[in-house]
């Protein structure tokens, strides 16, 4: 069985182009704490090898690769020519994911916060305005029936933030969520089955939706899950892409138990 292996961080040297592939460095501290009796360990330095097609994918650039934090999976590999490999271990990578910056993902959290205070304050003027077409009506009737009229526009009145009340949780739901979505749950309180786990999501595809949350901000489509259990049924690869950037929160519909 082949290993395989997981780096986090940013470059630590210039980016290396040849044929097919780019090569940088990258380096990871080892644990603070070792076993009583060995050595702590120290910093290794890896060199990772990407093919050019899967490099251009991330829109990492020479300048960017060296700030941006980056996500590599591989297999380490000691079949590299030293010349091209000056760090202790090669590293073939398979995947590389840009994580987003903290600040970008608090900027798309407020956004969508003003959304749907814009959205809310949009509602309460149309109620308003409704109002105000309705009370000169009112006063136009003769005065056998304005005891009436006034019950009506008091019961209109008492009824309007009732309705307003049930629309705003559906617009707040929905907004900046794909389509379908019923909730947004807590990533952690989603089980993944064992028959998951034991599968490896197609890395093209995967790269493609990591590429669409960049741009939007959210997944393309719903995790279905079980109502009650929360026991994924499908969306797995979206799971893994939700897994990579770290949400906190994912857009889920429910299948109910039959």
């Amino acid at each position: 069985m082949p290993h395989k292996i997981t780096l986090t961080g940013s470059a630590t040297g210039p980016l290396r182009e040849y044929d097919r592939y780019v090569a940088f460095d990258m380096r990871e501290k080892g644990s603070p704490s070792a076993p009583k009796g060995l050595k702590k360990s120290t910093f290794i330095t890896y060199t990772v090898f990407v093919a050019k097609k899967a490099f251009n994918k991330t829109g990492l650039t020479k300048k960017s690769i060296m700030q941006e934090k980056i996500l590599i999976q591989g297999e380490p590999t000691l079949d590299i020519p030293i010349d091209e490999c000056p760090g202790e271990v090669g590293v073939i990578c398979f995947q590389i994911t840009v994580i987003p910056n903290k600040k970008d993902k608090e900027g798309n959290d407020s956004n969508d916060k003003k959304e749907a205070k814009q959205e809310a304050s949009a509602a309460r003027e149309e109620v308003a305005a409704t109002k105000q077409e309705e009370k000169p009506a009112a006063t136009s009737q003769p005065a056998a029936n304005e005891e009436k009229e006034a019950e009506k526009v008091q019961t209109e009145v008492k009824e309007t933030p009732v309705q307003e009340k049930k629309v705003e949780p559906q617009k707040k739901q929905i907004t900046n969520q794909p389509k379908g979505t019923q909730d947004l749950l807590s990533f952690d309180k989603i089980i993944v089955p064992e028959e998951f786990l034991k599968t490896r999501p197609n890395p093209e595809k995967t790269q493609k939706v990591i590429d669409f949350v960049k741009r939007t901000g959210r997944l393309d489509e719903p995790l279905t899950i079980e109502k009650g259990s929360n026991i994924l049924k499908d969306g797995y690869r979206r799971y893994v892409v939700a897994k990579t950037v770290k949400m906190d929160k994912v857009p889920v519909t429910y299948e109910y138990q039959k």
